[in-house]
């Protein structure tokens, strides 16, 4: 199973788009900074995940968001936005 998963950094007021086969792992790689873009912050919260059967429609999916906008694709399926 794989996931696309949204977080968002209170500190940074900025939100981040990925995906993976686990979620808390790659949550845990971001809180310790492992990741480029994410090791700006350590506050990192999970706000929107979506599983999938492969690895291919997770893709897509993750490029929809990254497309529109991780903000404006939570506030049209509902999410409250930070």
């Amino acid at each position: 199973m794989y996931s696309v998963y949204i977080l968002f950094s209170r500190e940074l007021k900025r939100y981040y788009t990925g995906q993976t086969a686990s979620v808390d792992r790659r949550l845990n790689q971001h809180q310790r900074g492992s990741g480029k873009y994410t090791s700006r912050a350590g506050d990192w919260q999970i706000v929107y995940t979506c599983d999938f059967k492969t690895r291919e429609e997770a893709m897509k999916l993750e490029k929809v968001i990254k497309s529109r906008g991780a903000k404006r694709f939570l506030s049209d399926t509902g999410y409250e936005v930070g």
